[in-house]
């Protein structure tokens, strides 16, 4: 049911709209950001610069951004959603012609005070308009080709986009992102078992394809393949990075060596300790208990985006809220996987723990969104 059905008479005003946040999904997310301060602190040796004082700095003006986004009616956001899409299409397309290069790879924006990375904000925009699409479209097209075909379209533009700068971590979060949004909005579950298949031809293909002029990736990704296949066959080499985070989760036992005492940081063994691979100080400091209370943090945030899009009766703010749910949950379980070796290291932050400007404001935005769903669902008349 639309949004715009209910009386508007059911949907909190002025001051009690803040009444109406979900005050315990704050709650976690100040505690998710407060873990990342802490580690950002101690693998900078006990000092808030270079990184956990910008960090902070960064979750506060991302808090505020959230709190400005609730206040206003999730109707504006849905209006918005297409708008929304092509500028995120549109600065992807900006970063393939002019972008500043890093890494090897060419992500980002220079604005001058930040790096801005386009593809964060197209997993987000990508989410709001997958859901205005089904809250548009009627119940009982959701499965028909023709229907099925223009999400489909909509999830391979910027992902094939962010795939040529190339960033294939961010390229499949779009793509799996795109699909619990689809699989959420009550698309045929066959559709995706035939996406199966051909993904899993595609898989085959690419490893069909390597040393020829058609190979699908880049050189330096099938060597992270290689690496999560066999990471000990070159451990000074492509496997360094998951080598020394293995040395590190195993290093933390129970309960860990201590704030500051972990080894393989503080002697700058563990890569990009700062970023992509900070669970794994976190896990040598404080143990397999520190990094279960974390995981716990996180599918708390996750329980409550899912309850609050369950009871919201407005189609789009539930499938937006969900979709948001999910993109968060692939975020954190693809990294705490990379780094554990369970998956290849496809360069995924984890979130509101990793040091880094684009991914923690565009996250704390989606977070608003998810708050002015909750604020802004019909309630009924008292």
């Amino acid at each position: 049911m639309s949004y715009l059905e209910y009386n508007r008479e059911t949907i909190p005003t002025g001051f009690a709209k803040v009444l109406y946040l979900n005050w315990a999904l704050v709650v976690l997310l100040i505690a998710v950001a407060g873990v990342g301060f802490l580690m950002l602190f101690s693998v900078a040796g006990g000092s808030l610069s270079p990184w956990a004082e910008p960090q902070m700095k960064r979750f506060a003006l991302g808090l505020t951004l959230m709190f400005l986004i609730a206040m206003v009616p999730i109707y504006f956001w849905r209006n918005l959603a297409l708008l929304a899409y092509i500028a995120a299409l549109l600065m992807l397309v900006f970063v393939e012609l002019f972008g500043s290069v890093g890494m090897g790879a060419q992500r980002w924006i220079d604005l001058g005070f930040m790096q801005l990375q386009p593809s964060e904000l197209a997993k987000i925009t990508l989410v709001m308009l997958l859901a205005a699409y089904y809250d548009w479209l009627d119940v009982g097209k959701t499965s028909h080709p023709f229907y099925v075909l223009i999400p489909v379209l909509l999830i391979l533009i910027p992902t094939i986009l962010v795939l040529r700068q190339p960033d294939l971590g961010t390229a499949l979060l779009l793509l799996v992102g795109g699909a619990t949004v689809m699989f959420c909005a009550g698309v045929h579950w066959l559709y995706f078992a035939v996406v199966a298949l051909i993904g899993s031809g595609g898989v085959f293909s690419v490893f069909a394809l390597r040393g020829t002029a058609w190979q699908f990736l880049k050189d330096y990704q099938y060597r992270r393949i290689d690496t999560f296949l066999d990471p000990e066959s070159d451990p000074l080499g492509a496997g360094y990075h998951i080598t020394q985070s293995k040395i590190a989760l195993g290093s933390g036992g129970w309960t860990g060596r201590g704030l500051m005492e972990g080894t393989q940081s503080r002697l700058n063994f563990l890569p990009e300790k700062h970023t992509d691979f900070i669970f794994t100080t976190l896990a040598e400091e404080f143990g397999f208990v520190g990094g279960v209370s974390l995981l716990m943090l996180y599918i708390g945030i996750v329980a409550f985006c899912v309850v609050s899009a369950l009871k919201n009766k407005d189609r789009f703010s539930s499938l937006l809220t969900l979709g948001i749910a999910g993109a968060f949950f692939l975020y954190f379980a693809v990294n705490m996987s990379m780094v554990m070796g369970l998956a290849p290291v496809v360069g995924v932050p984890l979130p509101l723990v990793s040091y880094g400007g684009s991914a923690m404001l565009v996250l704390m935005a989606a977070f608003g969104l998810v708050q002015s769903a909750h604020v802004h669902r019909p309630r009924g008349r008292a």
